[in-house]
């Protein structure tokens, strides 16, 4: 019982950081893209010297490597998306576009599985649908920005998902550093096209300020590296769709910090709490929901 009291803290101390992380983004004067680059490289070879240094193996099958790696693509386009649609509008949309990760991952999981869609977990992601909605409902012009939040919830989904099957074999620090260096390397090869399509006077912005270099190191060894790797070791005893309603408070934690920090700028309106206490419902009310619709597994031996 300890040990599960343990996982959900530090389940919930991973989801602060992140809610941390849109903070950051917006502290850093570099275009998501770029940001993303220098996250991803920075976090691969820390990890990678970390490794190094603690003698720890960075061997698996070719296959296993070549399915991280396109996974830590995925996880760039998350990142990007997720970024990006704090730039087109605001932290507060990215972090509740985010949320619909849920959601998506309650359809997603099941099928990926071959098993039947859980109507209560489809019940409770659209719980969390509802108190998103009540959230956004006070901002109506940053339609462009909620889509790209959106879609960054999706694909936060599927790499969850995917990393699922991983952490039953893998080391958690192995998958990390694959899964970042194939982050930085999937956002270098995008950079010709993005340069020509979307750079602001087709050209790359890689000259960081001294101070964007701070927020940068945080940003890639505490809020990836670090939260990263556990948040792999938790997959192995929390269940996927948990984790990702739980990564829900994101938007909670990342909204108190941007009005901590930004001040009256960020100030939120009544509904804003009403819509925070129907998603913490949700996960509250989750492991209940678990233990009464599902039979207990027995384990062999």
């Amino acid at each position: 019982m300890i040990v599960v009291n343990a996982d959900y803290l530090k389940l919930h101390f991973i989801v602060f950081l992140w809610g941390f992380t849109a903070i950051l983004g917006m502290l850093i004067s570099l275009p998501p893209v770029e940001m993303i680059f220098y996250r991803t490289l920075l976090s691969a070879s820390g990890l990678g010297v970390l490794m190094l240094v603690g003698n720890r193996s960075f061997r698996v099958s070719g296959k296993d490597a070549t399915g991280l790696l396109l996974t830590g693509m995925l996880v760039a386009v998350h990142w990007i998306a997720f970024f990006g649609a704090a730039r087109i509008a605001n932290v507060s949309v990215s972090l509740v576009g985010f949320a619909t990760a849920s959601l998506w991952t309650a359809f997603i999981e099941p099928v990926s599985q071959r098993k039947r869609v859980k109507g209560f977990e489809v019940l409770l992601g659209l719980c969390v649908i509802t108190g998103i909605a009540i959230i956004f409902s006070y901002q109506h012009n940053f339609r462009a920005g909620f889509i790209v939040a959106i879609f960054s919830g999706l694909m936060a989904a599927v790499f969850a998902v995917i990393n699922a099957r991983y952490t039953k074999r893998i080391n958690a620090r192995i998958i990390t550093f694959y899964e970042m260096a194939g982050a930085a390397l999937g956002t270098a090869v995008f950079f010709p096209l993005y340069a020509h399509h979307w750079a602001d006077g087709g050209v790359l912005r890689l000259d960081a300020t001294p101070l964007d270099w701070v927020y940068l190191f945080i940003l890639a060894f505490i809020c990836t590296v670090y939260a990263f790797t556990v948040m792999i070791e938790l997959m192995k005893r929390i269940p996927v769709f948990f984790i990702q309603l739980t990564i829900n408070l994101e938007p909670v934690y990342g909204i108190i910090m941007a009005l901590l920090i930004f001040g009256e700028t960020e100030k939120m309106a009544g509904n804003f709490y009403l819509g925070a206490s129907i998603i913490v419902g949700a996960i509250l009310f989750y492991p209940y929901l678990k233990r009464r619709f599902e039979k207990p597994v027995k384990l062999n031996g």
